[in-house]
């Protein structure tokens, strides 16, 4: 029987003060929101087994309640025999800090724990499934990958594209008689291996397709944390600090960073308050002006005028809005952006010198050399989880699934769900409302806020 436990919070009398802390008490405004005393969390984050065992078996899909997660970890009965697994890692994608810790986890599991001894590396992504691509792949072993770890970026290559081939990375998987895939990748990824396990199933083949969601932007749906967004946010916390430093050391100094997030903000958000050095802090999911009033170059302006130096934070993909729209698209699908950087360094310049105002501005974009850091302990950690639970997921023949952290918890995920939208920082939320204390920003920089538009959750 589980214990029972009282949570009940005394307090010393009714609160009848109004809060100095401009919030909002509605979703939808750009504005962070207050807490209400009657918001709550579960305790008690396990289902009754009571619960789910009133499942149903449906076309080998076990039918759970709704919102319940299934549990990541090694079954008692596994699908797979292991001497008859033939394993095959792929990794797609950009860079992120802890692929090659993946890729081991992986492997030492198959190998160690589970007696598998063929394993194939497939080289440079999806594009080493294609026949015409000429790739061969890599055997794997324990004494192949102990030491990659202690590299960055990704010891089997990888490369953007190439999963819309459905069919023909079909044929590859059964030509080789595999019948295990992991797959490493981002969202992009992970729907090209949803296309693949739905053909596979149409031919009648017995795989297991397990992903391993990587993301360094952390955009992911109902994944709590990517592998690699801790090392990022160290590696740009530090990048935050140099600019610092050369801002305070001259006259009107301004630091501008660059960093990955091309539709969420997470990044930026994070090393703003791991960094406590950046003044403001421009993501994508903020509209903000850059002139007038109340636009974002005044607001620098005067703090300029008033601490003479400035650090500015600014996601890839914020103020998408300023640029011209190119409509075209990388090898992943997804649209290649205007340089917000480029043109905040040049607007910027340009209005100090219609003011006559003398700066000094340092221009930094550290994200390549974050993509391909080597991971973080605690990334390193999680990473050696994930791989680890992926294993698991694919030996009981579970498949279509990403593997995720989930109130710190490691479940399975349908692939489907991930892929449906983007993870974003949600501007009425609590991270973004610590994020304004850190940095001491304009809650919004435009110069007609009545004109947004009421965003729909």
């Amino acid at each position: 029987m589980k214990l029972q436990y009282d949570f009940s919070i005394e307090t010393l009398g009714p609160c009848k003060i109004p809060s100095p802390i401009m919030l909002s008490t509605k979703d939808g405004d750009y504005k962070a929101n207050y807490v209400e005393d009657e918001s709550y969390i579960r305790y008690d984050l396990d289902v009754d087994s009571a619960i789910t065992q009133k499942s149903e078996a449906v076309k080998g899909q076990k039918k759970l309640p709704t919102n319940v997660v299934e549990k990541a970890g090694p079954r008692e009965y596994i699908y797979f025999t292991p001497q008859h697994v033939n394993a095959g890692i792929c990794t797609c994608g950009g860079l992120c800090p802890g692929i090659n810790d993946v890729i081991r986890a992986i492997v030492r599991c198959l190998y160690d724990r589970y007696g598998v001894r063929r394993i194939r590396g497939i080289r440079y992504g999806f594009k080493g499934l294609l026949a015409d691509q000429g790739l061969d792949t890599i055997d794997l072993a324990p004494d192949v990958v102990d030491e990659i770890h202690k590299t960055g970026g990704s010891f089997l290559g990888t490369s953007r594209g190439g999963g819309n081939r459905v069919s023909e990375i079909a044929d590859t998987i059964e030509a080789l008689n595999m019948n295990m895939v992991f797959i490493v990748g981002g969202d992009g990824t992970q729907r090209g291996a949803l296309e693949v396990t739905e053909e596979i199933e149409r031919r009648g083949m017995k795989v297991a397709v397990v992903g391993i969601p990587k993301t360094v932007d952390n955009d992911l749906m109902f994944i709590q944390r990517s592998f690699g967004f801790d090392t990022a946010v160290q590696k740009a916390a530090e990048a935050v600090s140099t600019a610092h430093m050369e801002a305070h050391s001259h006259i009107n100094g301004i630091g501008l960073i660059k960093l990955m997030g091309r539709e969420s903000g997470f990044i930026a958000t994070a090393t703003a308050l791991a960094s406590h050095e950046a003044n403001f802090c421009l993501i994508p999911e903020l509209p903000f002006d850059l002139d007038g009033p109340n636009g974002f170059l005044t607001h620098l302006e005067n703090r300029i005028v008033k601490r003479h130096h400035a650090v500015v934070i600014v996601a890839e993909g914020a103020g998408q809005e300023l640029l011209r729209a190119t409509g075209e698209k990388d090898a992943s699908g997804n649209i290649r952006l205007g340089d917000i950087g480029q043109l905040l360094r040049d607007k910027i310049t340009r209005h100090f010198e219609s003011k006559n105002i003398h700066i000094n501005l340092k221009y930094i974009d550290p994200s390549y050399q974050v993509r391909s850091a080597v991971a973080s302990a605690t990334d390193s950690i999680y990473c050696e989880r994930l791989g680890n639970n992926a294993v698991h997921a694919a030996m009981a023949g579970k498949t279509k699934l990403v593997i995720g952290l989930m109130h710190d918890r490691y479940v399975h995920i349908p692939i489907n769900l991930v892929i449906q939208q983007r993870h974003r920082v949600d501007p009425d939320g609590s991270l973004w409302r610590d994020a304004l204390d850190a940095i001491g920003q304009p809650t919004l920089m435009v110069n007609e806020p009545e004109k947004l538009m009421v965003r729909v959750k």
